[in-house]
């Protein structure tokens, strides 16, 4: 089993060779603090949406070209005038590129949702998400073509909800494990290929039971190779290079100054007017860009540069 310390946040592959099981470990330490950093996000919140950004990470790792797997998360509600149901905002979007480039947020108005629904901090994820859509979408560069698939809220945990999700898209037994708090996230994922029965009757059976033992703890700061010798002592590991994963949130006034230039200076000056500041939120990324009488004077000035 091979070593590599130096990475903090990374997704690692591995198979049993003697039982022809694969899997997968994420681990996130500072690119989960930076994503949560300065939110506010109550404990259980914190918690799934960790988890979250852990499943985002095993299906980016899994894309096969260039391209972005997608979370989204969405509420209905129903309009009392009507009674028709209307989408109103994302409880938590997250996204993952090929390279392992990773950024998401809860919705800005989820703590209402809570107040009405989610009595304790121990509620189940599927108090959460109740009366909500899952979706998991992957779009490619360099083509229009979009997948979409609807994610079953099934179980009572976010890993319960995702091996459904993994069974459905891979087509394959999965077993998923996941653990986030404050300072980091963790996953394990296993996976039964076609030959495993083949190979070992027991031998899902029993790789199952072993994982089971892994604790929380375990998850969220063991490394790669630990956490599988821990866990598989007896079994054949080959663990695989780690992916490193990145924190794709970066602050960018060129591009926000290139919207507001699109904008056209008639309309930003208006609202300069209205409200004395130009103040455009990055939700997901959770920056703010302000630009005063000057700034918005400099945008349109003749000899500016980007």
């Amino acid at each position: 089993m091979t070593t590599d310390t130096s990475l903090q946040n990374y997704s690692r592959r591995f198979t049993i060779e003697n039982l022809d099981i694969r899997g997968q470990v994420v681990r996130l330490t500072d690119v989960w603090r930076d994503m949560h950093n300065a939110r506010h996000y109550p404990p259980h919140i914190r918690q799934f949406l960790g988890e979250l950004a852990c499943v985002a990470v095993l299906v980016g790792a899994g894309l096969k070209h260039p391209g972005r797997a997608s979370l989204q998360i969405q509420r209905k509600r129903t309009e009392s005038d009507t009674g028709a149901a209307v989408f109103a905002g994302p409880l938590a979007v997250l996204d993952c590129t090929e390279s392992l480039a990773l950024r998401g947020m809860a919705g800005a108005t989820y703590a209402a949702a809570n107040a009405l629904r989610v009595k304790s901090v121990t509620a189940p994820f599927s108090e959460w998400v109740e009366d909500c859509t899952l979706a998991m979408t992957l779009t490619y560069t360099g083509t229009s073509q979009i997948y979409q698939s609807v994610v079953p809220v099934s179980g009572l945990s976010v890993a319960e909800c995702f091996e459904h999700y993994f069974d459905l898209s891979e087509q394959l037994p999965t077993h998923l494990w996941l653990a986030a708090n404050e300072t980091g996230a963790g996953a394990l994922l296993l996976q039964k290929l076609p030959n495993a029965d083949q190979r070992d009757a027991d031998g899902w059976a029993r790789v199952e039971q072993l994982a089971a033992s892994v604790r929380e703890p375990e998850l969220t700061t063991l490394p790669a190779e630990q956490l599988l010798a821990r866990l598989f002592s007896e079994e054949d590991v080959r663990l695989y290079e780690a992916k490193p994963v990145t924190y794709a949130c970066k602050r960018d006034e060129q591009k926000v100054e290139r919207v507001l230039r699109s904008l056209g200076r008639e309309e930003v000056e208006a609202t300069l007017a209205e409200l004395g500041v130009v103040e455009v939120k990055d939700d997901i990324c959770n920056q703010v860009y302000r630009f005063d009488a000057a700034a918005v004077k400099r945008l349109f000035e003749s000899d500016y540069e980007p």
